[in-house]
């Protein structure tokens, strides 16, 4: 059910170890949320292009983790540092591009998420 989203700016490259960080974020999620790791979904969407703050060279990483409703705040507060930090684990600097990463846990409304597996 975890729904995770990835946009990462091209210039980070193979200096972003995309399979690196999914798989770990599926593993070290999955028991804080009580969902198996086969419910988790992470795509990835490459920024060709991007404006960060004045337009001074920057890349940026932005993850939004979508839950299905109904987890307190803390345990959602906690989904983010668990997952903001296997960010930074996972991403290699780049010589002359800071890099910002940014992260939102959302809720997914529970009486509209549908799944089927065929």
């Amino acid at each position: 059910m975890p729904q995770i989203t990835v946009e990462y700016s091209a210039e980070l490259g193979d200096g972003f170890d995309r399979r690196g960080f999914a798989l770990a974020l599926h593993r070290t999620v999955g028991p804080l949320v009580s969902a198996e790791v086969a419910a988790f979904k992470t795509r990835f969407r490459r920024i060709e292009e991007s404006v960060i703050g004045d337009g001074s060279p920057a890349a940026m990483v932005h993850i939004r983790v979508g839950l299905l409703q109904g987890r307190p705040v803390e345990l959602k507060q906690e989904v983010g540092q668990v997952v903001i930090g296997l960010a930074r684990d996972h991403l290699k600097p780049v010589e002359g591009l800071p890099t910002q990463v940014s992260l939102e846990v959302h809720d997914m409304d529970r009486e509209q998420y549908q799944k089927i597996v065929l």
